[in-house]
């Protein structure tokens, strides 16, 4: 029998404005400092799929104050729209030699967002993510975008920090770094629980993003620190020692997703 359900997601009923997502387009905004890295390599088959590739040693740590919407209307109940999150990526050679990104962890704040993320194949988990925002007028509370001004972000997950970084504006244009500079390949498996000892199949998704829009990007230094956590597997990427810096504000519409081909 044809499923009569409107819903996209769960909860399922007949009207569908239950459900915790609905259908793309998502539409996006936000806020981001972005922070470029180096990472170690040695981990790599434990973090990137084999099918995929390797660890180049490059990545980028993103943070990011999002507003996001369907068709408007959450951005008149923002508690719909807004959210913050920590976004890692690494940089990957693929089996024919190009460069992708991968993200191994993403930890955000709003259920909404978690779902749509792991929709795309982005890892979602719970996470606090604090940052420093910057405010157009001329005064000091407002972290203008000058040389000079110094910015902050932090992730804590389960009441532990994991991540804080300190940037400091140049005042040089800077550039789109991490997921804004080149194509990010998600990973999608939902496990069946009538074979609990198997382990999911893996699919590689690559969002359909159109609309895209950004402002100009700021350059900054930046220092980062990692902390030990009894769960999180940040560590595997070994010391995270920065290399660049970049903040500014980017919009995207993602319209769904197609197959990655490796």
């Amino acid at each position: 029998m044809e499923n009569a359900f409107a819903s996209f997601t769960a909860p399922f009923t007949a009207s569908g404005r239950a459900a915790l997502v609905p259908p793309p387009p998502w539409h996006y905004a936000g806020w981001l400092l972005n922070v470029a890295i180096a990472c170690d390599t040695s981990a790599s088959a434990s973090l990137v799929p084999p099918a995929l590739g390797r660890l180049t040693g490059s990545g980028c740590i993103h943070f990011a104050d999002w507003q996001a919407t369907t068709d408007g209307r959450e951005l008149l109940d923002p508690i719909y729209a807004q959210y913050r999150e920590t976004i890692i990526i690494v940089e990957i050679e693929l089996p024919d030699g190009s460069l992708a990104n991968f993200c191994p962890f993403i930890w955000v704040d709003q259920d909404i967002s978690l779902i749509r993320g792991l929709l795309q194949g982005w890892p979602k988990k719970f996470g606090a993510t604090s940052m420093t925002r910057s405010l157009p007028i001329d005064h000091l509370a407002a972290a203008p975008l000058q040389a000079g001004t110094k910015l902050g972000a932090s992730l804590c997950v389960k009441d532990r920090r994991l991540v804080e970084a300190a940037l400091e504006l140049t005042g040089n244009p800077g550039r789109p770094l991490g997921f804004l500079a080149n194509r990010t390949i998600g990973s999608v498996g939902w496990p069946d629980l009538t074979r609990p000892g198997e382990p999911p199949h893996l699919r590689w998704l690559l969002p359909d993003i159109r609309d895209k829009v950004a402002s100009q990007w700021h350059e900054a230094t930046a220092l980062v620190r990692t902390f030990e956590h009894p769960v999180e597997e940040l560590s595997l990427l070994g010391e995270l020692r920065a290399q660049t810096a970049s903040v500014g504000w980017i919009g995207i519409t993602v319209a769904g997703a197609r197959e990655a081909a490796l």
